[in-house]
């Protein structure tokens, strides 16, 4: 049983002594749209009814370094999140927005370190400078690899960009967080609590020893890594869980990585509520899902979190859709009692054993990726994507055999129709998009362009750190597809064969 107080090594109980009764969770949602205007009308929207933290989702050209402009974007522009093709596509995405106020992150893993220099230039503009900055990037390729699919390059060069972003925020953007290591979208993809702990864990270690082996001090750029979890349906479990990430990730820090800084050992995480557990059919029961899952995130002593919104499972949500959301949050927060003690289902029987079980059958499942070699290796021979295939066809078997009931799905199903507004993409916002990207090529320097360019393929045919030459494409104009397009070029792509 856990005995320490909540601010104590290794953490089971939370990472400060006071948790929420110090300071609250960031409140986030998730958003973004057809253009950049329109997702920053809905981060003042947000804004304006409480969000204390803006996160960013970005369309899928975005993700895999394509402008909009492109052929191999057709069709997927604004679909599910906002393009950011050009500097002036940022500067749009956060015009109003004071910067230096207000904490931003941002889904994004291959491209990731073009959208921190597209943000650091935006928030130049604004007369905020780097170390100023406060956010989070998500820079998680390895479970790309596993669970999503949005890698461009081969393993190593990846895994260069995200230890060259370490480096980089370490002297020039100390407050950043510069990954969220995900295990939000491994649960998403069918794994178990136990796989989604241990898949996580596995690639932090393989992060932070790419780092070491790079020659970069733990305690420097280990007190900015960060965690993204899922909360899922099975309440107490989930609770469970989040402790016992805590408690693991200390340990691996200190006692692995001989880590000597509290903070570096501190499992810091945002928390979603889980997408893949709405339904379409009664929409309104996930409302009650997510306040739930919420609950157990806040129990279970989550930083950030991020509340679904009631419709996500048929389109991405309305204003009220995303304000109810967001209202959960805080009546939980602000009526619920929750928060005024910290770790408050701590030294329950029940929660310290299945916190004991989670991190034991997490670490069984570490071990066996260890003796592969490590989560690269495991994930190159395709063990970890079987795993997680395996636990979501027995969920799944679980649930056309009524072993798993899901209310409206499975049982107390209704014949009648939800009669409810949903959010539709703005085809012709789509094309103003597609047609700034092209003029703005047109009008720019183009001979500035290709010089900046030509020193970033410099820089990564000689294990340069990329991110000042990135950000100096920036400055210059380059595009997101451009600048993705040299690294392509020098890195090559990478193609999963599972």
């Amino acid at each position: 049983m856990s005995r320490e107080e909540p601010g104590q090594f290794p953490f089971t109980r939370g990472i400060y002594p006071e948790m929420y009764k110090q300071r609250l969770w960031t409140m986030r949602q998730y958003a973004g749209f057809t253009t950049a205007e329109e997702s920053n009308k809905r981060y003042r929207y947000l804004l304006n009814h409480g969000v204390s933290g803006l996160s960013v989702a970005f369309d899928l050209p975005t993700q895999i370094g394509y402008d909009s402009d492109h052929e191999m974007a057709l069709d997927e522009v604004g679909k599910v999140g906002v393009p950011i093709s050009t500097p002036d596509d940022m500067v749009r995405l956060f015009k109003n927005i004071p910067l230096e106020s207000v904490s931003t992150s941002m889904t994004i893993n291959a491209t990731a370190a073009i959208l921190l220099a597209l943000y650091i230039i935006t928030a130049e503009k604004q007369g905020v400078s780097a170390d100023k900055l406060n956010g989070t990037i998500q820079n998680d390729i390895l479970k790309e690899y596993i669970a999503r699919g949005t890698y461009i390059y081969p393993p190593g060069p990846s895994l260069r960009i995200v230890t060259d972003i370490f480096d980089f925020c370490s002297n020039h953007v100390p407050n950043w967080n510069t990954i969220s290591i995900s295990g939000y979208h491994i649960r998403e993809a069918g794994s178990t609590a136990a796989q989604e702990l241990a898949f996580t864990l596995a690639n932090g270690i393989a992060y932070v020893q790419a780092a070491i082996d790079k020659g970069l001090d733990v305690d420097t750029f280990g007190k900015r890594l960060s965690f993204f979890f899922n909360s899922h349906n099975d309440f107490l479990t989930e609770v469970a869980k989040f402790r016992a990430a805590r408690r693991m990730w200390a340990k691996i820090m200190k006692e692995r990585f001989g880590a000597t800084k509290e903070k570096t050992m501190m499992c810091r995480f945002h928390t979603q509520t889980g997408g893949s557990t709405l339904t379409a059919q009664q929409i309104d029961n996930n409302v009650v899902r997510t306040t739930i899952q919420a609950m157990s995130a806040v129990l279970g002593g989550t930083q950030s979190l991020h509340t679904n919104s009631r419709d996500e499972a048929l389109a991405l949500p309305t204003d009220a859709a995303a304000k109810l959301a967001l209202r959960t949050q805080q009546i939980i927060a602000h009526e619920s009692g929750i928060a005024n003690h910290p770790d408050p289902l701590g030294g329950s029987y029940l929660i310290e054993k299945l916190t004991d079980q989670l991190e034991a059958e997490a670490n069984a499942i570490i071990a066996d990726i260890e003796a592969m070699g490590g989560a690269v290796e495991a994930i190159d021979k395709g063990w970890i994507q079987n795993e997680i295939s395996r636990s979501a066809y027995e969920y799944q078997i679980k649930i056309d055999t009524n072993e798993q009931i899901i209310v409206g799905v499975n049982k107390y199903e209704s014949d009648e129709e939800d009669e409810t507004e949903l959010l539709s993409i703005n085809q012709e916002a789509v094309e103003v998009q597609k047609k700034r990207v092209v003029d703005f090529k047109i009008k720019r320097n183009n001979d500035h362009v290709q010089n900046r360019l030509n020193d970033l393929q410099s820089a990564a045919a000689n294990e340069e750190n990329l991110m000042p030459a990135i950000i100096e494409c920036v400055k210059h104009d380059c595009t997101l597809g451009e600048i993705a397009d040299i690294l392509r070029a020098v890195f090559g792509e990478y193609n999963s064969s599972f």
